[in-house]
């Protein structure tokens, strides 16, 4: 398909000609305003594959005048992955060279202008570097002039995404444990302190709490906490500063949860090394929280965060989490969520006045995104502020504290949206232990799994080995959301025969919903029947039925049948119209002949077309016993797209082969293929905004700035765990909570 360019009154009637005549996956080559309106030069994103596919073998031709050539770095491979030393090494030199190749062109932006996002973001007061990153990650509709409004609700959302907050308001106060609040004079702890304070004798009463304070400089500061302690009723301790934690822990018995307040420390005083170190110098571990000034300067916000975490580091322990102060005295949000966001925090909570308990509450990214947009004033220049520098430790640490970054922005998003993904997590990492325990540890981790997993239906393989490996396909399950779950259950770990595997799955997994991949046989068709399990089951064109007292094959009855639907779903990795129809059979189980033992059924056919051309796709046809149509037809659509896992699990074995040591236990090789694979297909078939921005997060580590292909998707999660290894190997992991 040739170039074709389209003219619109604004950007976004342009994209509607562009989406009409080419869909959502045509790749935007350039656009431009015009004395006409906005003119945009567009090409469908498969033409561009076909000419990739058709050229591969000669060497790569010249691109067309005007557009840049792409040559993506490839993936590790061979000896390369299997030696992490050598892939942390690559990585480093990698960016290494994109620092130097910068500062020789400064001039030269990375992406390209976009005046009002620029704008939007520099009235809010984020720096250049986040504007920078958020140009590269805008959808193509937004590449040039736009309305605010959909702009901002755009920065709103990715803004959240970048934005770690806590989760679980109610499990947080719910954890028994001693809590430190650390951070320089003046920034609110000890009120802090006293509200903290106060949720916890809320929930879990006087009798329970208990506070410590490490201030013994300030004059009053004691007193004051002393006098909220009275309010509350719970016992004030002071901690010398020579004195250990360990010294306290009798006056403390039976107080489960404990808050300390720390001496205000500057951020360039040597006293914070030693502060961390008496806090952590005990046998009881102790959460640490740092303390942030939201009406802080930028770079004064950089030095603390900085200065803390190195001295936590220093006694063993990491400063992961945050808490932001005098939210009302602060004039922008945006400076002081943009540290938090650079330096991987996890903001807790948010304290917005004086008042003990009412003014502190649970972080909202959202919320904060919004308020932070929404205090915008306008500047001259209209371009955003540069970032603080960062400390020049090294030459590529700003390279690898932003890589680490999105990698971990890209870990978070997929925990919480993929069931099982931690677990998937924690089986790559076997993949290090020494052989003769990766067997034993897969079992304990399958045994107990690290997040709970609850299975809604089942996906069922053909019990034979996968085309082009010796091992079978394994099983997957479907999450309440009805996604696949991304740890897959291996055949040979399953019982042996149907009704116990079936049984297995309904029992100890909670799946009440079985996707077959044949006709049940009649020891799986009575525990069906028993259990009141609805089941569906592919079966093949020449499968015999009955229709009106005759005995035919399912083809030859395909004209019979009632149409009941046409619905859009993805089959192979492309987006596909399905034609439903229905008919009324009666079939035997599998293994009888003619009609011994027939029940009635429901057989469904669906007729599959290419939604561009009209072109047919073939037929598939399933029996069962549910007639309902709302009920079939999503079932139905689930093994159709079901029907690319194996080609990519295939490819997943294939790819592990070249990424993890070769003495790799098979069954953990296994476990990885199908999860990645699933993760790869469950994350190509989600549909909305936060799903295309997950797409468009993971496809941009591997360069990629277009494409919903399972196979790209699946490239771009090995990636991710490599990567992840490697930021690990260097140290980053507790700079970037790439854990």
């Amino acid at each position: 398909m040739s170039v074709m360019r389209f003219v619109g009154e604004t950007s976004r009637e342009a994209m509607r000609q562009v989406r009409a005549a080419l869909g959502d996956e045509a790749l935007i080559l350039a656009n431009r305003n015009t004395e006409a309106g906005v003119e945009i030069l567009a090409m469908a994103d498969g033409a561009v594959e076909a000419m990739a596919t058709a050229s591969a073998p000669e060497a790569p031709a010249e691109p067309p005048a005007g557009v840049p050539r792409a040559d993506p770095a490839p993936l590790a491979s061979g000896d390369q992955a299997s030696d992490w030393q050598a892939m942390s090494e690559r990585l480093l030199s990698e960016m290494q060279d994109m620092r130097a190749l910068l500062s020789r062109e400064p001039a030269r932006p990375s992406s390209p202008p976009t005046p009002v996002l620029d704008r939007l973001l520099g009235e809010a007061g984020f720096g250049q570097s986040l504007a920078e990153e958020l140009r590269q990650e805008r959808p193509t509709e937004m590449a040039g002039e736009v309305d605010e409004a959909p702009l901002l609700a755009w920065l709103e959302r990715r803004l959240a995404a970048r934005l770690p907050v806590l989760e679980d308001e109610a499990g947080f106060f719910a954890t028994p444990g001693i809590l430190a609040l650390v951070g320089p004079t003046g920034v609110g702890k000890t009120t802090t302190t006293a509200k903290l304070a106060a949720r916890f004798v809320q929930r879990h009463g006087a009798e329970r709490v208990a506070l410590v304070t490490t201030d013994g400089f300030r004059v009053g500061a004691h007193e004051q906490l002393r006098i909220y302690a009275e309010l509350l009723g719970i016992p004030l301790h002071a901690l010398a500063p020579e004195q250990s934690l360990d010294e306290l822990l009798g006056q403390l018995a039976g107080r489960r949860f404990v808050i300390i307040d720390t001496v205000g420390t500057s951020q360039r005083d040597q006293r914070v090394i030693a502060q961390a170190a008496q806090l952590q110098g005990g046998t009881v571990p102790v959460r640490m929280l740092l303390v942030l000034n939201a009406a802080s300067q930028p770079g004064t916000l950089h030095e603390v965060i900085t200065r803390y975490r190195q001295a936590a580091r220093a006694t063993g322990v990491a400063l992961d989490e945050c808490l932001l102060t005098k939210q009302d005295e602060a004039g922008q949000l945006a400076p002081a969520l943009e540290a938090v966001i650079r330096h991987g925090l996890r903001l807790m909570f948010v304290s917005t006045g004086q008042q003990v308990p009412e003014d502190l509450a649970a972080a909202s990214a959202r919320d904060l995104a919004c308020r932070a947009l929404a205090a915008r004033l306008p500047r001259a220049d209209g371009v955003a502020p540069a970032a603080p520098a960062m400390p020049a430790t090294s030459s590529w640490a700003g390279d690898l504290l932003g890589q680490g970054r999105r990698l971990g922005r890209g870990l978070e998003a997929l925990r919480r949206r993929l069931s099982g993904f931690a677990t998937l997590e924690a089986a790559w990492d076997l993949a290090a232990l020494p052989v003769a325990l990766q067997e034993e540890e897969l079992a304990c981790l399958l045994a107990e799994p690290p997040e709970a997993l609850a299975r809604v239906a089942m996906l069922w393989a053909p019990r034979r080995v996968l085309p082009g490996a010796d091992w079978a396909m394994p099983d997957l399950g479907l999450d309440a959301g009805g996604g696949w779950l991304v740890l897959p259950d291996l055949q040979q770990r399953q019982p042996a025969g149907w009704p116990a595997r079936l049984a297995q799955a309904g029992e100890a997994r909670g799946a009440g919903v079985h996707l077959l991949p044949a006709m049940p046989d009649a020891d799986a068709w009575t525990w069906l029947d028993a259990a009141g399990a609805p089941w569906v089951s592919q079966v093949r064109p020449g499968q015999r039925v009955t229709h009106e007292g005759q005995r035919r094959s399912l083809s030859a009855l395909v004209d019979l049948a009632d149409p009941v639907g046409e619905q859009a779903c993805r089959f192979r990795g492309q987006a596909v119209r399905a034609r439903f129809a229905r008919l009324a059979v009666a079939a035997a189980p599998a293994g009888r002949r003619g009609e011994a033992g027939s029940a009635r059924l429901t057989a469904w056919c669906a007729t599959l077309h290419d939604p561009e051309t009209g072109r047919s796709l073939g037929r598939r046809y399933w029996v069962t016993p549910v007639a309902a149509e709302e009920d079939a037809l999503p079932l139905l659509c689930v093994q159709l797209q079901g029907e690319a896992l194996p080609r990519l699990v295939r490819r997943a074995w294939e790819r592990l082969a070249e990424l993890l040591p070769g003495e790799t236990d098979r069954e953990i090789r296994q476990l990885l293929a199908a999860g990645l694979a699933a993760a790869a297909s469950h994350l190509d078939l989600a549909e909305g905004d936060e799903a295309a921005e997950l797409r468009q997060d993971l496809l941009a580590l591997r360069g990629a700035r277009r494409g919903r292909r399972e196979g790209l998707l699946l490239e771009a999660l090995l990636y991710l765990f490599v990567a992840r290894d490697a930021l690990r190997q260097v140290g980053a992991a507790g700079l970037e909570g790439v854990r």
